[in-house]
């Protein structure tokens, strides 16, 4: 079965306030594991998160999505967010779940966007943890319909 991926219902306010410039805003991603359990109606910062990922090579508040961009599909009526693969080298990790956040560099003031559930834990012993991206037609980062 493929990861799902879920929008916090505070990016979905604050996409029509204007409050997260997707393109231009730091954006960025940490893992979580499977002891994390989301909540879209009630988290809206990353100071909201628990069990954030702790291990060789991953450092505390994960890393910029680099390479962003949108594609808009008006055939599905849907928007994509894709960008660069994530890599963590060098690391022993286990996650469940992608955090999608804009960085202010305070967790208290970082907007969440979004979470992928693994749908199993996914290991690194020693080795790179990465994040392959689905193309935007397969849903990118982040869809929004």
């Amino acid at each position: 079965m493929p990861a799902t991926g879920v929008v916090f219902n505070s990016y979905k306010a604050n996409a029509l306030k204007a409050e997260v410039a997707i393109l231009t805003d730091t954006i960025k991603v940490a893992l979580c594991t499977s002891s994390f359990t989301p909540n879209i109606d009630t988290m809206a910062f990353f100071s909201d998160i628990t069990n954030e990922v702790v291990g060789a090579g991953y450092t505390a508040g994960g890393v910029t999505l680099a390479g962003k961009t949108v594609t808009i599909d008006t055939a599905t009526d849907r928007a994509y967010l894709d960008a660069t693969d994530v890599t963590w080298a060098a690391s022993t990790l286990t996650a469940r779940y992608i955090i999608i956040y804009k960085s202010t560099g305070t967790p208290a003031t970082s907007s969440l966007i979004g979470y992928i559930d693994l749908e199993s834990n996914r290991t690194s012993s020693s080795d790179t943890f990465f994040i392959t991206w689905p193309t935007p037609a397969q849903g990118g980062v982040l869809r929004l319909s």
